[in-house]
């Protein structure tokens, strides 16, 4: 069961993807977000074959995967989440806030392939190297959804935009990119898959 678990991950991601890609809110939206997800799971099959992660990584990697297809299928700030904004008393949709936390669950593959491939053996600068990455992406995230919503404008432009008001929404994105990054790499140093 173990070494399949790539594999059935990848087909239950498949089928829930379908799903979730009939009749979104709105397509252009949907496309936007959906792009880079469909271009990491086509990479991760492209490669599995010569370089198996960890069933930890996989796992890790499809949090974001799956979580990342129900906000394109609604729009982030339309997810039906409700109950969590009602149970804390916030005003505001917080479903992309912990799509942001999940991304940082990357930063556990991103130490396994370095340290396993031998790029990068020491621990300290292995573990800089996969947070820092995880930043540049989320820096380079926020710059993309900028340039996108002022390329698309309208009602598409603020729906991949996100930001339902907050001015701050880019810096607490990146931060909770952050924070999700730190969370993958204490799990990765109690598990160690590269030793």
């Amino acid at each position: 069961m173990a070494n399949r678990f790539p594999v059935i991950l990848a087909l239950a991601f498949t089928v829930f993807w379908a799903f979730w890609a009939f009749d979104p809110y709105d397509r252009a939206v949907w496309w936007a977000e959906n792009l880079p997800v469909i271009g990491l799971f086509i990479a991760l099959i492209a490669t599995y074959k010569r370089f198996r992660f960890s069933n930890t990584a996989y796992l890790l990697m499809a949090v974001w995967m799956f979580w990342h297809t129900v906000g394109g299928h609604y729009t982030f700030e339309r997810v039906p989440f409700d109950w969590v904004t009602n149970l804390f008393g916030w005003e505001r949709n917080h479903f992309d806030r912990i799509g942001h936390y999940s991304i940082g669950f990357w930063a556990y593959p991103v130490a396994e392939l370095m340290s396993r491939m031998g790029w990068i053996s020491r621990t300290v600068p292995l573990l800089l190297f996969a947070l820092f990455s995880i930043m540049a992406l989320a820096a380079g995230y926020e710059i993309i959804e900028w340039w996108y919503a002022a390329l698309q404008g309208g009602e598409a432009g603020a729906s991949f935009l996100g930001s339902q008001g907050d001015i701050w929404d880019a810096q607490k994105d990146m931060l909770l990119d952050t924070l999700g990054a730190i969370t993958a790499l204490i799990i990765f140093l109690l598990k160690r898959p590269d030793r």
